[in-house]
């Protein structure tokens, strides 16, 4: 096609994509935007297909992560978004690599699956430990694919969901070796000439079709055990924004507060007592392990109601630096008002502080980018999964962003997690940047078939089950206390058993797609087309 076209059709793949996640929530736009994309690079040299894919990024990171330019200014935004649309890019370049491979579009689409699944492999990954937002799995919070995720996990869903958009491309893209002669059985190697070729112009969008539909088949797994009944307090913040830091006391006597509140109303019987209580992250930046003050007003909220509250603290020891924390808080009294052993019963530490806002690397580089990277401690990170005993259940403990990381949620349940628990602060965004992080949520339950929620400091709290559903959501912005009964889970599923193996399998599908792809455009020079056919 002219390349205008498919100028237009890599900017439309970027809007499209965007739509699919929240707060649109289009799921079948990802699809549509893996097919355009797929459109707008086949056939075209590695140079062409690069631009295209980093057109299509750069029209899908600067909207979705527009969030992270509410407080910090233009500039790291914009750093943050062209550094996520060039991994687009080397996927651009790469499917427009394996274009001649379209002549057996049972291979090509698949193919382009796995080159999507290993880019966002690579992006989770580098540079500095990567940043996962934005993968296709993650648009899929309310379609039928996300019941994948139980066999699978995020790589499997993200594998489909380009699958159905490469079949969904397939009539509209030409086989882009035919005019060079790649079809002809002299020139096409003969693995390739075994695999059959699609019999008509609409057999890959029903196959598409099909897919979706039969993921409705694939069963969930619903945790059985016990019932624990569990509060989530969302405590708010006087002013959202960088200086939630400098309102500290005010956040956490707002979190004392309501959990006191719900103290009383368990004393006069308006409400029933939970089993235990989480606290978003940040609740308590005063650290309470070395601040009296704050220690007695985190106590006498765990007095107030009688059960462990699982508090998100920042502690500072000066032998270990700053961390992000988990601080299961035990009351001094139980139920019945007998005294008992109070305190941190138990912690855990975040294992990824997040790059350029946890830690800074680079320092004195990002200095001249933003005058706010002084605002940000290198916190130090912790060594093991959060898996804490709070009250009858043992919780899967896991720190905002490290949601989005397949084994950072993995390993807190194949260390016996029953329940997951996803403490986060959003005060520094909006609400788009929360209803992207429940996405997430919703996948993780779903992953390893555990009952979750999501405890924010300013919204949206919420719990998920493991059909992907949710419940009790709060609004941003506002102070909230939900509770509801949730399930432990003991068993594990599919995806929970096999961990990261389907990724690396479909990595390395994506690699010999590459190589098949050589050994095409090989047999491509060894047999030259005429001067006047197009170079592709």
């Amino acid at each position: 096609m002219p390349l205008w076209v498919a100028t237009l059709l890599a900017a439309a793949a970027g809007t499209v994509m965007l739509v699919a996640f929240p707060p649109y929530g289009w799921w079948w736009a990802a699809p549509v935007a893996v097919a355009l994309a797929a459109a707008a690079v086949h056939g075209r040299r590695l140079r062409a297909g690069f631009g295209l894919g980093t057109l299509t990024g750069a029209l899908f990171f600067t909207p979705l992560l527009s969030w992270t330019n509410l407080h910090t200014g233009m500039v790291p935004w914009l750093l943050l978004s062209t550094l996520q649309a060039l991994f687009i890019g080397l996927l651009g370049a790469a499917t427009a690599w394996i274009s001649g491979l379209r002549a057996r579009a049972w291979v090509w689409a698949p193919a382009v699956a796995a080159l999507w699944t290993a880019q966002e492999a690579l992006r989770d990954r580098a540079p500095f430990g990567g940043f996962p937002w934005g993968r296709l799995a993650f648009s899929q919070d309310t379609s039928p694919l996300l019941r994948l995720a139980s066999l699978g996990g995020a790589p499997l869903v993200t594998f489909v969901v380009a699958l159905t958009g490469a079949l969904l491309a397939v009539p509209f893209i030409r086989d882009a070796s035919t005019s060079r002669g790649a079809a002809d059985t002299t020139v096409t190697p003969g693995w390739f000439r075994r695999v059959k070729p699609f019999t008509g112009p609409f057999t890959g969008p029903v196959a598409a079709a099909v897919i979706v539909v039969a993921a409705l088949l694939v069963p969930v797994h619903r945790a059985a055990g016990p019932g624990v009944y569990v509060a989530v307090v969302q405590g708010n913040v006087p002013r959202l924004g960088l200086d939630f830091n400098e309102q500290r006391r005010a956040v956490l006597d707002n979190h004392v507060r309501a959990t006191v509140e719900l103290g009383r109303k368990v004393t006069e019987g308006g409400a029933r007592r939970p089993d235990l209580i989480v606290w978003p992250e940040n609740s308590s930046d005063i650290d309470p392990l070395r601040n009296a003050d704050a220690a007695a007003a985190i106590a006498t909220a765990a007095r107030a109601v009688g059960v462990p509250i699982l508090v998100g603290a920042v502690l500072s020891d000066p032998a270990v630096g700053v961390e992000n924390a988990g601080l299961v808080w035990e009351p001094d009294v139980d139920a019945a008002g007998n005294p008992r052993q109070g305190g941190v019963s138990a912690r855990y530490t975040k294992r990824h502080p997040v790059p350029f806002a946890e830690t800074m690397p680079l320092r004195d580089i990002a200095r001249i980018v933003s005058k706010e990277v002084d605002r940000v401690s290198d916190m130090t990170p912790g060594h093991t999964p959060g898996v804490l005993r709070v009250g009858p259940a043992v919780v899967g403990d896991v720190i905002c962003f490290e949601v989005a990381y397949d084994g950072l949620v993995r390993d807190t349940v194949t260390g016996g997690a029953q329940l997951l628990a996803v403490q986060t602060n959003n005060a520094t965004f909006d609400e788009a940047e929360a209803r992207q992080q429940l996405a997430m949520v919703r996948l993780r339950a779903v992953e390893h078939g555990r009952d979750a929620l999501m405890a924010s400091t300013v919204g949206i709290s919420a719990f998920a089950d493991p059909s992907g559903g949710t419940s009790d959501e709060t609004r941003f912005n506002a102070g909230a206390v939900i509770m509801r009964e949730l399930h432990l889970g003991s068993g594990r599923t599919v995806a929970t058993t096999v961990g990261a193996g389907p990724e690396y399998v479909i990595v390395m599908l994506g690699i010999g797609a590459l190589v098949a792809a050589a050994a095409v455009r090989r047999r491509i020079r060894q047999h030259p087309a005429s001067p006047t056919e197009e170079d592709a």
